[in-house]
């Protein structure tokens, strides 16, 4: 009689790491790492498995955060970023001077990585990548663990889906509409109803100010000295009562007549290119991520 073993089971996904935002970030935390993850819309800093520090070009800096509104003046900034390597080290300085209250240092610390990490952690179309450093370094500033800062990214998702679906204006150029003119996607019946017009509250007005068709959320963020996902969150609340809308692409033009025979003669643009399975790439920088 021929025996016939039962054959080893087929590896399965750890459903948590599924659920993941960053499989490699919670990788990284198992094995205690330290280094720097670059992912595609920002940068995450751990110390020993924990987020020490998060950098993104969406998100204004702890500079801008401590800066803005005369927590810290900004010449005093400038000496301790030029006398340190990175803001981490810069805020240290500060610290150790006495030009900063501990209090207030650490809060601006954890708004600016929440805020650098909420985008950082965002859907990308590029593996990250991770830089391993030898010399652990978790400083006077809190750290976190990676856990706490992905819920809170997910908690920030669903409350900005909730205000407004659409998540084009939190990066695209904005410009003013007329909140008389429009008019809700969902009313329950398939179509469109229009909305009736909504005030605007005094902070909105200082984001709705600063839309001139050319700046962005993370720009208006920036020269509020706010941090950007409060920033989205009054983006979104202006597009859901038709205050703002995303400027709509330029469109490529003929040349004119009289212009000269090599530019009339150019071949047509190229059609826009369209992803073909945006769930397949996902898996595959999944599975790189996981290696």
């Amino acid at each position: 009689m021929t025996m016939v073993g039962t054959p080893p089971p087929l590896p399965v996904r750890d459903k948590a790491a599924a659920r993941a935002l960053s499989p490699m970030l919670n990788r990284l935390a198992e094995e205690r790492a330290t280094g720097v993850l670059v992912r595609e819309h920002g940068t995450l800093y751990l110390a020993e498995g924990r987020v020490v520090h998060a950098e993104s070009p969406l998100a204004p800096g702890l500079d801008v955060l401590l800066t803005a509104h005369g927590t810290l003046a900004t010449a005093a900034w400038q000496r301790a970023a030029a006398a340190a390597e990175g803001p981490l080290h810069a805020a240290e300085l500060l610290l150790e001077s006495g030009l900063l209250p501990a209090g207030a240092l650490e809060l601006c610390h954890l708004d600016a990585l929440y805020d650098a990490g909420y985008f950082a952690l965002a859907p990308s179309s590029t593996p990250g990548r991770f830089h391993y450093d030898g010399a652990p370094r978790t400083g006077p500033l809190p750290s976190v663990p990676v856990v706490a800062l992905e819920r809170e990214t997910l908690r920030r998702r669903l409350q900005l889906h909730r205000l407004w679906p659409d998540p084009a204006a939190d990066t695209a150029p904005l410009i003013r509409a007329d909140p008389s003119a429009h008019r809700l996607p969902h009313d329950g019946t398939g179509s469109a109803r229009p909305s009736r017009p909504t005030p605007v509250a005094p902070r909105q007005r200082a984001v709705l100010d600063r839309v001139d068709g050319t700046r962005t959320a993370a720009d208006i963020a920036r020269d509020l000295g706010r941090q950007a996902f409060h920033t989205l969150v009054d983006v979104r609340r202006l597009a859901a009562a038709g205050h703002l809308r995303t400027a709509a692409p330029a469109t490529p033009t003929a040349p004119p007549a009289n212009a000269p025979e090599q530019a009339r003669n150019l071949p047509p643009p190229l059609p826009p290119v369209t992803d073909p399975d945006i769930a397949l790439l996902k898996r595959l920088r999944d599975a790189l991520e996981a290696l």
